[in-house]
């Protein structure tokens, strides 16, 4: 069986300070977007999108994530221990982010730029869904080299079985390594070439909550559980009820009749 290297989480240290690899991640993240959205609005003209707007869509886009995210993890996960740990709730570097409720925080914050620069909400959100899975992937990433979000008990024979030592001896999957594969890379790949040509407004949207609503709700059957506010369910999870209204919400949108296009 493998054994998780159990990674230093600070990457480089000076004095008092430290960066940490799950900063990084989220740094890398935010460069990809950038990147990815300069190059989209080069070759998508339809999108009238230029430099500026993306970097102010980043801009809202990182709040929406760090506040929503936080938020959820809080609200989703751990109410009662951060009931009791209130000043923990602001350590975001620690780890801690729940990705529902960072997808609801950029959807706010995606709705206020719209309103802002006279779009409508999923114009602004089908030109950033594939520029986000990429991001996804990083941070599961730093999931991963923090040691957390450890997988369900997994056959030894399994050639990738990893014991996570500072969990228990017992080999498991590297849940955190199938998400950024699923979630990060392939729905990248889908969204990216769903995405190359026009499509009805909110439709590349729905091809989002759909890809990463399905894959997340299959990845829950190989990553431990989280307690919740529905308490700890091995048949499902906190994470696949939050994952199904996305699939449904995906769905809506894809099969809706519209000959809108962005």
């Amino acid at each position: 069986m493998l054994i998780h290297p159990q990674f230093d989480p600070i990457a480089v240290s000076v004095g008092p300070l430290a960066v940490r690899w799950y900063g990084l991640m989220y740094l890398a993240g935010f460069v990809a977007f950038l990147w990815l959205g300069r190059r989209r609005a080069a070759v998508q003209p339809w999108h009238n999108m230029n430099a500026q707007d993306i970097d102010d869509l980043l801009f809202y886009g990182v709040l929406g994530v760090v506040l929503g995210g936080r938020l959820g993890q809080v609200l989703f996960y751990e109410p009662g221990y951060y009931l009791a740990h209130p000043l923990e709730i602001f350590m975001a570097w620690k780890g801690g982010m729940a990705f529902h409720g960072g997808m609801l925080g950029v959807f706010v914050a995606m709705a206020l730029w719209a309103h802002k620069s006279g779009r409508t909400f999923f114009e602004v959100t089908d030109f950033i869904a594939p520029l986000v899975p990429l991001g996804l992937m990083a941070g599961r990433v730093g999931n991963f080299i923090n040691g957390e979000l450890w997988g369900r008990v997994a056959d030894p024979a399994l050639p990738w079985a990893m014991v996570f030592p500072l969990v228990d001896p017992l080999p498991r999957h590297p849940s955190p390594l199938y998400q950024a594969a699923g979630e990060g890379l392939l729905l990248f790949v889908i969204l990216w070439a769903f995405s190359a040509r026009q499509r009805a407004v909110g439709a590349v949207s729905g091809m989002f909550l759909v890809g990463y609503g399905a894959l997340r709700f299959a990845a829950e059957y190989f990553r431990e559980p989280d307690h919740g506010i529905f308490g700890l369910s091995y048949v499902v999870s906190m994470g696949q009820w939050l994952s199904l209204p996305m699939v449904l919400a995906g769905f809506w949108l894809l099969l809706r009749k519209s000959s809108n296009k962005n």
